[in-house]
């Protein structure tokens, strides 16, 4: 109970430095660190009571087990030091980390068994349990420690009751069935005395009289004294509620729930931010219980929103819970307490979040004087309304007048609607009652863009930006006789970021909310008075390395806030929200279309010296110098280099991927170029499409997997909007270069040169500039760059160029005051795959990148070549020359002596098919081998990579061959040939061709250091050295699984290009052409014979001693057998005849 009881705690804690951050209070830095002492300190003191209490017999093993753990997580301490490090910059980061430490502890807290049973209430009718409500044994079980009592011991506490049985799942089980008010107390028998300890004060018991027996609980209450109270709930607004209706839209209400009564607000047709500006008055409500109690614990209040049906009951749409400000007959109804502030409710349903409330609750006690002493209820009269009351004036926020400017930009991908396609549609705006309308789309698929850019309308909004009504953005489509079809509908619930703010003159700096160029969102800048001076030394095209495209992890939208610098993209919803914990894989399934604009809010009258100084078009209003949205022919070339972690789409674990590109209505399907049996398949391809703006904006660049029977699978896709990338500020047509070269591998592609670039940005952004000086600089905006002036043509010959500076200045973009901003680099995006119908999980990734170029502008060049690498074929030639102290495996069968028949067998890894034996040297006793063979590797090779490419079908059956790439390593192992077993393994050595040690000049200096000790050895790589000679160890693990050196052998490497080996070909083994000498190797075939008395003595004396002398010893015992049989006849007739 401790360990909960700190839980809640720090829970709360965290809350509230959230909500800190959430409404932009000052110093939320502070909070979380008094919430991470308070987390320090309670750990030290659970650990203290845990060891306080370690003799008592009632410890059990969990007990233990947990008190162990919190020591070795340390959890205090971390929060102790972690505590010291919370900055203003970091308080985001630490809460994360403090909440990894609340889950900690709520793990250890968290008992894996009920040990008391649970409470359960029950509602009953006629017999029949129509709800109940589950109460946790351990929230009212009763301690004398206070920090170990539960969270509701002894509380009276509001108790909500629900359905029971399968119906209580789900939505149907999320409406309130009963609320009840109960006392609860979970205690020993021993500990009564403490039981009504926690009820509110003014009651009488009514007991029953039992004599002779123990005192028992009270069979009621009698409470003397109540207090009479008047509340009033201050219904202001709610936003981003759950969509109830099947056009994506709500009919909400609210209903009001306060001890036993209840109110109801009144409804709002269609709108998913309601505006209900609604006084709700409790008259006389009783609650029993001293004044003072009351006030610091007042009961709660429960607000359900609904969802109205003309047919059937309201839907219910989510639940919050709050607590009102108590003010008491004898207190002053003003500040700081009253009139209550306006705040955000966090709504739920089920588990889910579903929007937001905004409205302020008092309890007001009535005194002696009736309701003369309440204070009046100020506010505006709305006789249209009826007795509805409106939001009092000290409550409702302080208005300003604002002027909403829209930007009307086009509508895309919208879908059917009721089965027809949308073919005329507008887009209406809404705030706070009032709103603007678009122009008509007169035809949707031949233009989905608007005719008039901008509009505007002004309404009254709040002066706190935080209770900011939403903006409702809907799209109604015009019908045959005067229809109107809702398509969908976005809420955009902070405006904050649209809100403009006019410069401070007075300060140093530009403001970094000031308005840009293209409408009112700019890039923090700062006036710097000194030269910026890029590079000190010269900046050519040689100058520099190159340093190749920038490699994003993620998709360029990523990185650059998708490209919404002034052009927005709002989704639009339609249909009835999900249930799903996952928000947003249910909000896909509603998207119908997405509605391209941008907004602009600020207040009115707006200065008028800013208008003439900036000199901008009354018609445009803040929207000032944006490009024209009429139809634009564009070139779009697609780069894709590889897919990586593809998703298996055959029964074998592979894939046999390809390309499939679609925009507008060009489709191409790159089916003939498929990668066989690839889950990293390396495309290297470029394709050229003619698109044209609005209506050809989406490019989707899909991977699908080719089968040879049936239809390809979709394995992932990706969808890339170019129109946004097209407008943005950032340049998202053609990455900015490294360097500028006008031939070689990283030639310019760009149709403008970065002079022209630049100029044309100067004069866009109105800026002074560029002006190129002598000594290789150029000054934009007050700012002095520096670079190298000469390039190198074709030829070799030097010219002088400007493209250097303005390369230099558009590499710094981001630091010219006022329109500065990062341009794209050139750059390869890694964008993920998905599938349709698994939303929200990666299949792959891809990388790529796009370039446009407008078909008005000079034709750009040839496309990249970016195709793989072709492999470089190589054959490597081994001759093994000799071995030396190999280790001896057999015993001769007639000298005894050890000897191994040596041969050396060797292979190219991931090419053990073609592995090639040498001949056998017989009879070595002294592991001494002479060879003189050849063994010959033709193999592909990939340089840039250093992997041999092997092609090969993995079975008989497989369709086509499949690609490989691995090291180039070369194995080597010596072996002892036996004719009747299988022959005996000694040792091995696999040398990396690319970076391997050098060979020793003699047998001595070969050692097993070579191996185990490579780092310390001079290293070779035969790519480099071509011909290599000299001995190398082979080695195998021991019993100790320790490597041992088990021979030596002395080999050539020798490494030809294809063409290289065909001009001079060379035979293996021993054959021709070029054929190697026989080497000179000892006759051995009659070495027994050639010593007869040795072998015989071998034979006999030792390796056959004790079966030599039983064989002698039979034959002698058999011999005297067969003489006892000669002689036994003979013997027995003289016997008998008495001779």
């Amino acid at each position: 109970c401790y360990l909960m009881f700190q839980i809640e705690i720090v829970e709360e804690g965290l809350n509230d430095v959230q909500e800190i951050i959430k409404t932009e209070k000052a110093y939320p830095e502070r909070r979380l660190r008094g919430v991470l002492e308070e987390l320090s300190i309670g750990c030290s003191q659970y650990l203290a009571l845990a060891n306080k209490d370690q003799s008592q017999s009632g410890r059990t093993r969990l007990d233990r087990e947990r008190l162990k753990l919190c020591l070795a997580e340390s959890i205090g301490q971390q929060a102790k030091t972690m505590r010291s490090q919370v900055k203003k910059s970091t308080v985001r980061d630490k809460i994360k980390l403090a909440q990894n430490f609340l889950l900690k502890l709520r793990f250890m807290a968290e008992e894996p068994q009920h040990s008391v049973p649970d409470v359960f209430i029950w509602m009953l009718s006629n017999g029949k349990r129509m709800a109940y409500a589950r109460v946790p044994s351990k929230d009212i079980l009763f301690s004398s420690v206070d920090e170990e009592t539960g969270k509701e011991c002894g509380k009276v506490k509001t108790v909500f009751l629900r359905i029971p049985g399968k119906k209580g799942f789900g939505p149907a089980g999320w409406t309130v069935q009963a609320k009840l008010e109960v006392y609860l107390w979970l205690g020993l028998n021993r500990q009564r005395k403490d039981y009504l300890s926690g009820l509110p004060n003014g009651f009488e018991e009514n007991k029953l009289s039992r004599p002779g027996l123990p005192p028992s609980p009270p069979i009621s209450l009698t409470y003397m004294m109540k207090q009479i109270f008047q509340l009033r709930v201050h219904m202001y607004q709610a936003r981003s509620l759950f969509a109830a209706d099947s056009t994506g839209l709500s009919d909400p209400f609210a209903r009001v729930f306060f001890s036993t009564q209840s109110q109801v607000t009144e409804v709002l047709a269609e709108t998913l931010c309601p505006t209900w500006d609604q006084l709700m008055v409790f008259e006389n409500v009783e609650l029993f219980g001293t004044a003072v109690e009351l006030r610091d614990d007042p009961p709660i209040i429960v607000i359900e929103i609904y969802d109205q049906d003309t047919v059937g009951k309201a839907d219910f749409m989510g639940r919050t819970f709050a607590k009102p400000v108590v003010k008491m007959a004898d207190e002053h109804y003003g500040p700081p307490r009253f009139p209550p502030q306006l705040e955000y409710y966090q709504i739920y349903r089920g588990n889910c979040t579903a929007g937001e409330m905004l409205a302020a609750f008092e309890l007001l006690q009535i005194g002696p004087n009736g309701k003369a002493d309440l204070p009046p209820i100020d506010g505006p009269t709305d006789f249209d309304r009826g007795p509805i009351l409106p939001v009092p004036l000290g409550i409702r926020p302080v208005l300003s007048k604002y002027r909403i400017e829209v930007l009307f930009w086009g509508l895309r991908d919208l879908k059917r609607v009721n089965l027809a396609q949308v073919d005329r549609p507008r887009v209406d705006i809404e705030c706070a009652g009032k709103g603007v309308q678009s122009a008509l789309i007169p035809n949707y698929k031949k233009n989905p863009n608007f005719s008039t850019l901008v509009k505007w309308f002004e309404v009254d909004l709040p002066e706190n930006e935080l209770l900011h009504p939403p903006l409702n953005i809907r799209v109604v489509d015009c019908r045959a006789f005067g229809r109107y079809t809702l398509v969908g509908s976005h809420a955009v619930t902070s405006m904050r970021k649209f809100i403009y703010r006019p410069p401070d003159k007075q300060a140093n700096n530009w403001s970094s909310s000031g308005r840009s160029d293209y409408g009112a969102y700019t890039v923090p800048y700062g006036a710097h008075s000194v030269p910026y001076r890029a590079h000190s030394v010269p900046y050519g095209a040689y100058s520099v390395p190159y340093r190749g495209p920038r490699v994003y992890p993620k998709e360029l939208e990523a990185e650059f806030g998708n490209f919404e610098d002034w052009l927005h993209v709002f989704n639009l919803y339609r249909g009835k929200s999900g249930d799903d914990e996952d928000q947003n894989m249910a909000d896909e399934d509603r998207l119908i279309g997405k509605f391209k604009g941008s907004l602009c809010m600020y207040k009115v009258p707006l200065s008028e010296d800013f208008s003439r100084e900036s000199g901008f078009d009354a018609s445009m209003g803040m929207f000032q110098n944006i490009p024209h949205n009429d139809p634009i022919n564009v070139l779009v070339r697609v780069y894709v280099i590889r897919a990586t972690d593809l998703h298996p789409a055959d029964i074998n674990g592979k894939a046999d991927p390809y390309i499939a590109i679609k925009l507008g209505k060009s489709d191409i399907k790159d089916k003939e170029n498929y990668i066989s049996k690839q889950l990293n398949p390396l495309f290297g391809k470029s394709f050229d499409i003619e698109a044209t703006f609005p209506m050809d904006s989406t490019l989707t660049v899909s991977i699908f997997d080719w089968d040879m029977v049936g239809t390809d699978d979709l394995i992932g896709e990706t969808r890339v909007d170019l129109e946004n990338r097209y407008f943005s500020k950032h340049r998202a047509t053609c990455g900015v270069a490294s360097n500028y070269a006008i031939h070689g591998y990283n030639v310019w592609r760009d149709p403008m040169k970065p002079s022209h670039v630049l100029a044309k940005l100067c004069k866009e952004g109105k800026l002074d500039g560029p002006h190129y000086g002598p000594g290789g600089r150029v000054k934009v905006a007050n700012r002095v760059f520096m670079a190298g002036t000469e390039i190198e043509d074709d030829n070799g010959l030097k010219k002088p160029t400007e493209e250097h500076l303005a390369l230099t200045v558009l590499r710094h973009w981001e630091d010219i005051p006022k329109v500065g901003c990062k341009l794209i680099p050139e750059h390869v995006e890694t964008r993920p795959l998905l599938h349709p119908d698994k939303p929200g999980i990666e299949q792959g990734r891809i990388e790529m990148w796009v370039d446009m170029f407008p078909k008005e502008m000079t034709a750009p060049g040839p496309a990249l070549d970016i195709s793989p690498r072709k492999p470089k074929k190589f054959e490597l030639r081994v001759i093994i020359w000799n071995t030396d102290e190999v280790v001896l495996e057999d015993d001769d069968i007639f000298t005894g002596e050890k000897s191994s028949d040596i041969f050396v067998r060797g292979w190219l890894k991931g090419q053990q098919e073609d592995k090639q034996d040498t001949d056998v040297h017989y009879h070595s006793i002294t592991g001494e081998g002479n060879f003189n063979w050849r063994f010959v590797y033709p193999f592909d090779y990939l340089m840039a990579e250093e992997k041999i490419v092997i092609s090969k079908k993995e079975s008989m059956f497989a369709w086509d061959e499949t690609e490989y790439k691995i090291p180039a390593r070369l194995n080597l192992q010596v072996w002892d040939a036996d004719h009747f077993s299988a022959d005996d393994f000694l040792g091995a050595i696999e040398l990396d061709l690319n970076r391997f040690p050098r060979g020793a000049k003699t047998p001595k200096q070969c050692t097993i250091e070579m191996v185990t000790n490579e780092a310390e050895m001079p290293m070779v790589s035969i790519f480099k050295q071509k011909r290599i000679k000299g001995w190398w160890p082979f080695v195998a693990r021991n019993e100790e699984d320790e490597f041992e050196l088990t021979g030596k052998v002395e080999a050539e490497l020798h490494l030809m290009t294809g063409e290289e080996a065909e001009k001079g070909p060379v035979g293996e083994g021993r054959n021709e052409p070029e054929p190697l000498e026989k080497p000179n190797r000892p006759d051995i075939a009659l070495l027994w014979f050639l010593t007869p008395f040795k072998a015989i003595k071998n034979l006999l004396c030792n390796q056959y001693r004790w079966l030599t002398i039983k064989i002698v010893t039979a034959l002698l015992l058999l011999a005297l057998f067969g003489v006892f049989l000669y002689n036994m006849p003979g013997y027995m007739v003289k016997k008998m005849l008495g001779a």
